[in-house]
């Protein structure tokens, strides 16, 4: 007796499942309601027990006294009503994260406080069209402010954080690249020098130059003096930062380019210095800020005046800094309100320069221009027509 093999089952068709939608983001926070509570009751309770302290019980006054007990009770405060919900270590990251976002909002205030009282305090000088376009030659102290202006600081601070970054750009990367890619007993006895230098207080640096370049060289006062003196202070910053960024690039990246056959050079040129633009960018930054507003190596090396120098290398020749100190000292408030004026065109200026640097090279890796990346994809054609013609013909087809 012979049994029939068993038909296979039909199995119904599977039904086809929807297309993936896009991924939604999901929230990481840890954000409560008992949390927004206990910060408010914290709050509330701290400023009550500090106006019953300062009002009641104890002889206490001051805004800034009442404003420390008051932050100090609620720090106590906060832990209290956190703890009955909370373990040891979440209520010390708690605090933690209540102090640091308290430090944030202070160190906010207090900038945007400075940057309204200057704007404010200026605002005389700055609504007139020749604060910006004469300068202070004709100007004295009890003339309105519709005459004279702040036209030969611009050129000069221009011209000196100019000259100083051309001296410490190149210098400074070169040093840190020397630092990084060249280790060894001169390269730590160079970090060691760049590192104590970080610290130098300006006056020193506008007395080195001082000494060394003007009564030792015998050249005179001048924008190229104070630009130098701008030179020592900015170049050990921008060295310690570009050699802390250059430090970040992964090694593999070095070990791939090597492994092609490319020598050092070439590997730091196009692929150590490419990763680490953003990087260089802000270094430069940072150095540019230590020089743009200081004043007495500008004092020292270039001195006062109150005419137009746009030649750096000879006379007397102001910077913004120097300008706002010498026109705040004046006791006429028109002088005064010149003096803040300058500050506010100083503050706008280097805020321009951070805005243009960051753009030039606020690039990450991989990420190319307009033209760069024209020039790749003509790169591109250009291979592929050579790889084309190199290619053997194909063989004919018998029948």
């Amino acid at each position: 007796m012979t049994i029939a093999p068993e038909r296979p089952r039909l199995r119904p068709p599977a039904e086809k499942s929807p297309p993936p939608g896009p991924e939604h983001r999901r929230t990481t926070g840890s954000l409560r309601a008992s949390d927004v509570y206990a910060v408010l009751g914290a709050a509330a309770a701290s400023l009550a027990l500090t106006w019953l302290l300062f009002a009641r019980l104890l002889p206490f006054s001051g805004a800034v006294g009442f404003a420390l007990v008051a932050y100090v009770l609620f720090l106590g405060l906060y832990a209290v009503l956190v703890s009955f919900d909370e373990d040891g270590p979440a209520v010390r990251d708690r605090i933690a994260g209540v102090l640091v976002r308290t430090f944030g909002l202070l160190l906010l205030t207090v900038l945007v406080f400075v940057v309204a009282f200057t704007l404010w305090e200026g605002r005389e000088a700055l609504v007139h069209l020749n604060f910006f376009t004469q300068d202070m030659s004709l100007a004295g102290p009890l003339e309105p402010l519709d005459v004279g202006g702040i036209l030969h600081a611009v050129v000069g601070t221009l011209e000196q954080v100019g000259i100083a970054l051309a001296l410490t750009v190149p210098t400074g990367i070169v040093c840190a690249v020397f630092l990084t890619e060249v280790p060894g007993a001169f390269a730590r006895l160079v970090r060691t020098v760049v590192e104590a230098m970080t610290a130098l207080p300006s006056i020193v640096a506008g007395l080195f130059v001082y000494a060394t370049v003007i009564l030792g060289l015998g050249m005179e006062r001048s924008g190229l003096a104070a630009s130098l003196a701008l030179s020592v202070m900015m170049l050990p910053i921008i060295i310690r930062a570009a050699d802390v960024v250059i430090r970040l690039v992964p090694g593999t990246l070095r070990e791939a380019s090597y492994a092609m056959g490319s020598s050092r050079w070439r590997t730091v040129w196009h692929v150590v210095l490419p990763t680490a633009r953003s990087g260089l960018t802000t270094a430069v930054i940072l150095g540019t800020a230590r020089g743009v507003g200081e004043t007495s190596p500008v004092l020292l090396t270039a001195g006062f005046t109150a005419e137009l120098n746009a030649l750096p290398t000879s006379g007397a020749q102001v910077s913004l800094p120097l300008a706002t100190f010498e026109l705040v000292k004046s006791p006429e408030p028109n002088m005064i309100a010149r003096g803040f004026g300058t500050a506010a065109v100083l503050m706008l200026l280097v805020l321009l320069l951070f805005v243009l640097a960051r753009i030039a090279g606020g690039r990450g890796p991989g990420q190319l221009t307009k033209r760069q990346e024209r020039r790749r994809a003509e790169a591109s054609r250009r291979d592929a027509a050579r790889a084309d013609r190199s290619a053997p013909a194909s063989p004919r087809s018998t029948p």
